[in-house]
């Protein structure tokens, strides 16, 4: 009789998280194809018009204003998010939605770097939100929800199903993985991507990886350097960003100033580096990477304009910026290493991301989906070791390390990345009294 109700009750909540699932998925689905559709529609714009980039300032003013007046808590973003699923203290307000789109368009309307991401998981998050206060959930729920909520945003804004599955689960802490949010998230991410490409006509690009080298020692040697360097440039984005983002509010008090005079800097670094090739998403970077020829420093050029626009507070996301920094790190590393440049640019396109966000099995999933198995072994080593050489840092300064990257580094259980500097220095101080 036991195994008979157990039985049943499974059958309950599965039945309830395929309904629950599918609606968060409906939801999101249909703000990433809004959103992408939107988003080409200013892309296009900006580039026929050249003289909007003359605009950013005004533009990152009035996106700034608009957060300071309404956006209350959403000027946290998808630390909200993340923060709400660990801890629970707070309100994710539906006005985050239309904050963030709104925001992003005005980004890339006007020219800043930045990525879609931070958008998607952001509208995700506030209507799983929205959409769990309208069936009044439980509190548990609520939180399974949320996850539906970044990996719906996540799976349907670059049609990776499977990577915005485990994104969803992966990215709240390193080292953890939410399984009893598995399915919830699955179906919202399935079900997300389905609307988005079936239903509102979406496509996502796809690149080609191109012959992938036999595997030999020689090569593995070749493809574990080039990711130690992935990692590594990871952790330089991150930790640029962050400190972009508290020196421009050390030295500009007003949020309006602070994101009109990061559009200005923008401008001046346009004419001085002779080139628009890092403004936007970096699509035509990536693409290049795969198919042409890029400049061999293009990814520190992308990686500084990304650094230089999120931390003057424009609004977007990290992460295509990030694959545009992999795919073209990854050529240029192609020609050192005697590699093939597809071949690197695809691991570079995932490793660096992966470093950046600490979610590895994400990122190889994600790889599989864009660039296929047959580099599967290739693309796990890339992940797998940018993930260890980025440390314990991140973009999301709210993810937290549920287990250490290492045993020999001891860091508390629940600490989040925003506050491992300052527990380094507190040991240090304690060291020194010793």
């Amino acid at each position: 009789m036991f195994g008979k109700w157990r039985f049943l009750m499974l059958c309950q909540s599965l039945l309830k998280w395929i309904i629950l699932g599918s609606g968060v998925g409906i939801l999101t689905g249909s703000a990433s194809a809004f959103f992408l559709h939107i988003l080409d529609g200013v892309t296009q714009l900006r580039m026929e018009h050249t003289w909007l980039l003359f605009l950013l300032p005004v533009g990152g003013a009035l996106v700034s204003f608009m957060y300071a007046r309404y956006g209350k808590n959403s000027a946290k973003g998808n630390n909200l998010i993340i923060e709400e699923i660990n801890k629970g203290n707070e309100t994710i307000p539906l006005r985050m939605a239309p904050l963030v789109l709104f925001g992003t368009v005005i980004t890339h309307l006007f020219g800043g770097s930045a990525g879609r991401e931070g958008t998607a998981v952001q509208m995700g998050g506030s209507l799983a939100e929205w959409f769990g206060k309208l069936l009044r959930v439980g509190p548990v729920d609520r939180k399974i929800l949320l996850i539906c909520g970044i990996s719906g945003g996540f799976g349907s804004i670059f049609g990776t199903p499977l990577a915005g599955t485990i994104f969803g689960l992966e990215v709240l802490a390193i080292g953890l993985i939410r399984h009893e949010a598995l399915i919830p998230a699955f179906i919202a991410s399935f079900v997300g991507n389905i609307v988005a490409t079936s239903f509102w006509g979406v496509t996502h690009l796809h690149y080609p990886i191109g012959e992938i080298p036999a595997l030999s020692l020689i090569v593995i040697l070749k493809v574990v350097f080039a990711s130690i360097l992935f990692g590594l440039t990871s952790i330089v984005f991150s930790e640029l960003t962050h400190t972009l983002k508290k020196l421009y509010t050390r030295l500009f008090q007003n949020p309006m100033i602070k994101s009109a005079v990061g559009g200005m800097i923008i401008i001046a670094l346009v004419y001085l580096f002779g080139t628009r090739d890092y403004l936007g998403l970096g699509i035509p970077l990536i693409e290049d990477s795969f198919t042409g020829e890029v400049h061999p420093f293009a990814f520190l050029g992308k990686l500084v304009f990304t650094s230089l626009t999120l931390g003057a507070g424009f609004q977007g996301g990290e992460v295509t910026p990030l694959f545009a920094i992999g795919a073209t790190l990854g050529h240029t590393l192609a020609s050192f290493l005697n590699l093939y440049a597809p071949f690197l640019a695809a691991l570079g396109f995932i490793a660096v991301f992966c470093g950046a966000t600490n979610t590895p099995i994400a990122c190889f999933l994600m790889g599989i989906e864009l660039f296929g198995s047959e580099g599967a072994i290739y693309l796990f080593i890339a992940c797998i070791v940018s993930y260890l050489f980025s440390g314990h840092t991140g973009i999301y300064t709210s993810q937290q390390i549920g287990i250490s990257k290492s045993h020999l580094i001891s860091i508390p259980e629940g600490t989040t990345l925003a506050s491992v500097k300052s527990l380094k220095k507190k040991i240090e101080r304690e060291v020194e009294k010793q």
